[in-house]
């Protein structure tokens, strides 16, 4: 609309200015100048009247504004706000430290992955999607190995650590340093040099079993220190921070809550058994990344409180699940790792267990009210010398309820080896007490182990498949004496969706007992069987030839 006026405008002027040189025209050919000179002088004081406006206007914006009524801004003084998270990150980031590590090229590169799903940063390994989708222990691992020159270039990783003794002493984790030839930390106060490397630091002891490293740095003037605190105190739904160098920025703080306690997040072995039975870990919600492994956890007590140690991600990066190493745990090997030996050790009593069943092995063992379902016994170690059998259900240690393996290995591995525990345990319905030695839980099972041993299936039997949904054959003889049992038989074929295929009952395994009767042979498997009947609780001792010792697995449920 705007166009459209402006040219009806210009098309207007155009019309008066040809209709005033056409009067102008006829009144010089009629000779009525006096009209047309006064018509001129009209004009030019029009004209002249604007252009004297618009100076006006253009004089106005040129000339000097005076403006001394303003008054000027101040910036004001900064005002502290009731916040106590910056409060406790002044205090807590000075002993937090960047941690950066070189690994030198090796002749023959480590592949054996061991099927794990939890993978360690600093592993030469490219592929990702495996790991992405599950747990992962976190650090920054540096470029590959080729350095463009075709011949292999060290191997750079990033983490974070925090000083816990003046003197230079700093709690990591165990991933972080692994493998590493060089390590070199960084402090808060120290400039941030890409050239500078940082101090070089030494490793004072390791402890694989829950992933904590104890390096040092020297120090000639005393650290700042963070102060460690208990981390049973901690609840679900505490404010906590997390402190640390995600992806090499360095005094990175994000906060978040405690989301879960005592939580495992290693996976068992196929029979069962816990790979690790040390880690249980702080869940917290707080954003943790690639980065922050080794720094801590914070309470609003200004308490570290755990040691960031893994995340849960299907994107290498932080989706909220992120796990912590309790400080009661990370104390006590410290404790043990700045000692004579440097290393943590643990007592044992010489057992294996299941960490979880089913109910139906509860009840048919008579364990419903808690305790532990012995699995194996350790040739030659304490448990087998104090008369202990597979199937017997530990109770109380020293007077003191077991309700779970959990709290069984937190007992016994605290007690030192040359002791003696006083075990309390069911066997046939019956209670009995035991004086069990503690032994040194690295030296007992130093010499065990998986192997593959597995034998060429015989010819098959269908008995079972319609109530159990499995085939066996008797299992030779040469196997039991080496599985320290008499007779039995071996699972063939396990069909898809049966009962069996419900409670993890697999190919391979030997069934020596169900329900606590004996199998000794496809007879006595045949007999059991055939007595079984809809909702009945049908539990399996079974033996892995793959195991060193065969031990015993539990497997049950119950049957529809």
């Amino acid at each position: 609309m705007k166009e459209h006026k402006t040219t009806m405008s210009d098309a207007k002027q155009e019309t008066t200015s040809h209709s005033f040189f056409t009067r102008l025209s006829q009144d010089l050919r009629s000779g009525r100048l006096s009209t047309t000179f006064g018509m001129l002088a009209v004009l030019s004081v029009g004209l002249l009247a604007g252009s004297v406006l618009t100076g006006r206007v253009n004089g106005m914006e040129q000339q000097h504004v005076d403006s001394s009524d303003a008054r000027p801004l101040a910036i004001p003084s900064p005002i502290i706000l009731s916040n106590q998270f910056s409060t406790i990150v002044k205090q807590v980031g000075p002993a937090v430290v960047n941690i950066n590590t070189e690994s030198l090229p090796k002749t023959s590169a480590n592949t054996n992955r061991r099927g794990r799903r939890i993978t360690p940063p600093g592993d030469d390994n490219d592929d990702q999607s495996d790991a992405q989708n599950f747990f992962k222990f976190f650090g920054i691992p540096g470029p590959g190995n080729d350095d463009g020159s075709g011949e292999a270039a060290p191997r750079r990783a990033l983490g974070s650590g925090f000083i816990v003794d003046p003197r230079g002493y700093i709690i990591t984790n165990n991933h972080v340093v692994d493998k590493a030839d060089h390590i070199y930390v960084k402090l808060s106060t120290d400039p941030e040099n890409g050239a500078d490397p940082g101090r070089p630091a030494t490793v004072i002891g390791v402890d694989k079993d829950t992933d904590i490293a104890v390096i040092k740095i020297d120090a000639k003037t005393a650290l700042p220190t963070v102060k460690l605190g208990n981390s049973d105190g901690a609840q679900v739904g505490d404010w906590v921070l997390a402190i640390g160098s995600p992806f090499g920025l360095n005094q990175t703080v994000s906060a978040g809550i405690v989301s879960a306690k005592n939580r495992e997040i290693d996976e068992p072995s196929a029979d069962g058994i816990a790979q690790n039975q040390f880690q249980r870990f702080i869940q917290t919600d707080a954003a943790i990344n690639p980065g922050n492994s080794g720094g801590p956890l914070v309470d609003m007590a200004g308490q570290v409180i755990g040691m960031n140690t893994a995340i849960y991600t299907q994107s290498a990066g932080s989706e909220g699940v992120g796990f912590a190493m309790p400080s009661d745990t990370v104390i006590r090997v410290y404790n043990d790792l700045i000692g004579p030996e440097h290393k943590v050790v643990r007592g044992s009593i010489g057992i294996q267990f299941q960490s979880a069943q089913s109910s139906a092995v509860n009840r048919v063992y008579g364990f419903t009210n808690g305790g532990v379902l012995v699995g194996a016994i350790t040739p030659n170690g304490p448990a087998s010398k104090s008369g202990l059998q597979p199937g017997d259900v530990i109770t109380s240690i020293d007077g003191t309820p077991v309700k779970d393996g959990d709290e069984l290995v937190a007992i016994i591995s605290a007690k030192h080896p040359g002791s003696t525990v006083h075990i309390g345990y069911e066997r046939n319905g019956k209670h009995q007490v035991a004086e069990v030695g503690i032994a040194d839980r690295a030296k007992l099972f130093a010499d065990s182990g998986i192997k593959d041993d597995s034998d060429n299936a015989p010819e098959e039997s269908d008995i079972g498949q319609n109530k159990l949904g499995i085939t066996v054959h008797p299992t030779d003889t040469a196997l039991a004496t080496k599985l320290g049992i008499k007779g039995g038989v071996t699972v063939t074929t396990v069909r898809p969706g049966s009962f069996a295929d419900e409670i993890n009952l697999g190919k391979g395994a030997v069934i020596s007992e169900i329900n606590r009767k004996p199998v000794s042979d496809e007879a006595s498997y045949r007999a059991i069987v055939s007595s079984l009947k809809s909702g009945d609780d049908v539990v399996f001792v079974i033996h892995d030839p793959r195991i060193q010792g065969g031990g015993n697995s539990y497997v049950g449920g119950t049957l529809p």
